[in-house]
């Protein structure tokens, strides 16, 4: 029967923690932070969001009474508690991303105050983000037969926890709040299996049916009236590459979808291409050239795709 040499399993472990510990092993992966400088929380953020979606839709992700004289009250409580939160977070985002030559690197008193007036720009938006996200309430209540009514959407459809994440991330990218946006929409597609990136633009009246599985790219514009399902790509198609080979950041290279398009399951369509006002692209196909104004792209044999009413590709 074997025995446990104590020994030798303290200097296996000692060995392990001395090796984790040198700089030069975390040094490329890990942010370099200083002393008494806030750090981006993932918890915190996931109680702001639902704080934000609280003010947007009163009453379903909070406690909030709709009464006349009390409701005043909730919202003042919570738009204080946004404001507290969200200024935390951006402070800390502004620490996370400050240049390593930036002279102003530790300058955390005006750091706070651009934190706070952020916040506030923030504030004064969740108005019109309401209206919005109305607008993409109505949407999906009105494309989904199988919705009961416009309160199973909000508490039930992924689509709106998703939207309203990007639109949120969407505003505070607007205002340059760094890192803050990327994370909240990132928790957004572990949450819901939707992935739209922050800086992509979409219009009012945006629904995604089921979703899972749907891309939306950085530098995607999406007009009024779109409807996507689950598994589409709005994605590039290639990446520019620079002097020493690597991809050009920040050039258009995701697709431009007009207003009142509908998008089916799996369709992919790659690069800034644009597909026309009032086109319908059909499942499982593959869109690389422009669709013209009132098109259909169907799967069809023998070709891998056809216009209906609409130019060939």
């Amino acid at each position: 029967m074997s025995t446990i040499n104590n020994k030798e399993i303290s200097e296996k472990l000692r060995a392990s923690v001395n090796k984790l510990s040198e700089k030069k092993s975390y040094n490329s992966v890990c942010h370099d932070h200083e002393v008494g400088e806030p750090m981006p929380s993932i918890d915190k953020m996931a109680v702001l969001v639902n704080k934000i979606r609280e003010i947007i839709f009163p009453g379903y992700f909070g406690s909030t009474t709709l009464d006349p004289v009390a409701i005043n009250y909730y919202m003042g409580v919570y738009v204080d508690e946004v404001f507290e939160l969200l200024s935390e977070q951006i402070l800390a985002g502004l620490c996370f991303t400050c240049s390593e030559q930036s002279a102003e690197k530790h300058d955390m008193p005006n750091n706070t105050i651009v934190a706070k007036k952020k916040a506030a720009e923030f504030i004064s938006f969740l108005p019109e983000l309401r209206r919005i996200m109305s607008s993409d309430v109505e949407s999906a209540y009105y494309g989904d037969p199988a919705a009961q009514g416009r309160g199973e959407i909000i508490f039930c459809y992924p689509a709106i926890r998703a939207i309203s994440s990007y639109r949120i991330a969407h505003k505070l990218l607007q205002i340059d709040v760094p890192l803050i946006p990327r994370i909240i929409s990132e928790m957004a597609h572990s949450e819901t299996g939707i992935d739209i990136h922050p800086r992509a633009q979409i219009g009012e009246h945006f629904t995604i049916d089921h979703g899972t599985g749907t891309v939306i790219g950085a530098t995607c514009i999406i007009g009024n009236n779109v409807k996507l399902y689950q598994g589409v790509t709005l994605g590039a198609k290639s990446f520019p590459l620079d002097d020493k080979g690597n991809p050009i950041k920040g050039i258009p290279r995701h697709p431009i979808i007009e207003d009142d398009v509908v998008i089916y399951a799996q369709a992919t369509i790659l690069g800034r291409i644009i597909i026309g006002k009032g086109s319908m692209i059909g499942g499982n196909v593959w869109v690389t050239n422009d669709v013209p104004p009132n098109s259909k792209v169907l799967q069809m044999k023998p070709r891998s795709a056809s216009f209906i009413d609409g130019a060939g590709i």
